[in-house]
């Protein structure tokens, strides 16, 4: 059996782990389980360090266990959020959990007949049938309000919102996490509770509800919240969330995003968010360092996580996508792009639009007249004629040129470029 432990530690993916652990797993294959939150029908980037740890964990020959939060999901976690999260129907939460167990696959081997196969519950199953009495009798006397107050995600909550303060709902939000482990502890022999280290608390509360309860042993352990390089959150754009949903997140968009981090980002994202062994992630880093100028390490790392998320056809399409912009990529190329993909290489580009009754068109009003490309015509004409001017990447030589339905892509677009780096989209109505 591999280590799993110090295959952490040397990733960098370890913030705190309880005492025994590492010898513990190293006895022979165990079970660990990881908490997922499922208050949205897409995982983000954001869950992925937690995602790589379960994958890890069963490259290293033990079982994944991913708890999808229905029960917990109608409820709240305190920990890092600076208020009480809306609260979601039993109709959402099924439609979320299914969906985000499509995604886990990509990750997770759930079907094979392996011993260590992966396998996704839901903790609204075992919840659905407390009632609140049963439950404050038989599972809230073990733990004192006073253990509870003491955790860091509730002391945090109270001095940041002391005019408010946290509902009970919330702050029963560890207990309920705390018997999940214990559930999984009896029920799946599951011995080991991973996340960020934001939920240290919330992790350390089944440990020793387990302990309090039946006098065992649990174990935790938690990986560093990632942050840029700069401070900031990792995972977070301008329009918001990464998502894996290629429909909320085109495969180019993500990939895009792996493609522009920092060379410091890079080489710390290498080793949480590939499979990549060490000697091959060490001497990527190195080729990078002796010509950064390349983005070799860029490169690696969003390719290697683009064909894990998204496959390899996809990436593909992304690496041709990017060199629309400033490759020579054909009008073939141009047109094999969906629509999505399109109006995201080409975002924040002057858009014009025009009738289709007003097609076919010159190619000099089209630019000078229909649309304000060039200010004249005479700059349109001088600007063909030096072999300037491209629409959908072919070059128009010719200023009697008619652009027609033929010229239409996706039957909305004609993509106008204007030297080499000056693109422009009319959107033909």
């Amino acid at each position: 059996m591999k280590n799993f432990v110090e295959e952490l530690k040397w990733r960098g993916m370890i913030q705190d782990i309880m005492p025994g652990t590492e010898e513990k797993l190293m006895e022979g294959p165990a079970a660990a389980y990881v908490g997922i939150d499922p208050t949205a029908d897409s995982l983000h980037i954001g869950h992925l360090v937690s995602v790589m740890i379960l994958k890890h964990f069963q490259e290293c020959g033990h079982k994944p266990i991913a708890l999808v939060g229905g029960a917990t999901g109608m409820i709240g976690d305190p920990s890092g959020k600076s208020q009480e999260r809306n609260l979601l129907t039993l109709e959402t939460l099924g439609h979320n959990v299914a969906c985000i167990r499509k995604q886990l696959g990509h990750f997770l081997d759930f079907d094979s007949d392996a011993p260590n196969r992966a396998e996704l519950v839901n903790n609204y199953d075992w919840m659905k049938d407390w009632s609140f009495l049963d439950f404050i009798r038989d599972i809230g006397k073990h733990i004192t309000v006073n253990y509870m107050m003491a955790k860091d995600s509730v002391k945090m909550r109270l001095q940041r919102d002391s005019s408010e303060g946290m509902s009970f709902t919330e702050f029963s939000y560890q207990l309920l996490q705390g018997y999940d482990f214990l559930w999984l502890f009896e029920h799946k022999n599951c011995l080991l509770q991973m996340g960020g280290s934001d939920q240290w608390g919330n992790i350390t509360t089944g440990t020793e509800l387990i302990r309090r309860t039946l006098g065992k042993e649990a174990y935790a352990l938690t990986c560093p919240l990632i942050r840029k390089a700069d401070g900031r959150k990792f995972g977070k754009t301008e329009k918001g969330n990464i998502w894996l949903d290629p429909e909320k997140t085109t495969p180019y968009e993500f990939y895009q995003f792996w493609l522009n981090v920092s060379d410091e980002d890079a080489e710390r994202y290498i080793k949480i968010f590939t499979m990549l062994d060490r000697p091959t992630i060490e001497a990527a880093i190195e080729t990078h360092r002796a010509d950064p100028g390349q983005r070799s390490l860029q490169k690696l790392l969003a390719k290697e996580i683009t064909v894990m998320v998204h496959g390899e056809a996809e990436y593909e399409n992304a690496v041709n996508a990017s060199k629309m912009l400033f490759g020579n990529s054909t009008s073939d190329e141009l047109r094999k792009l969906d629509e999505k993909t399109f109006l995201a290489v080409f975002s924040g580009v002057p858009t014009f639009e025009i009738q289709r009754d007003e097609l076919p068109c010159n190619i000099l009003d089209l630019l000078a007249v229909k649309t304000s490309v060039f200010p004249s015509k005479g700059e349109a004409r001088k600007m063909v004629q030096g072999g300037g001017v491209s629409i959908n990447k072919d070059k128009i030589g010719d200023i009697a040129c008619e652009i027609g339905e033929k010229d239409i892509i996706d039957g909305k677009y004609i993509l106008a470029q204007k030297g080499k780096k000056n693109y422009f989209i009319i959107n033909v109505k």
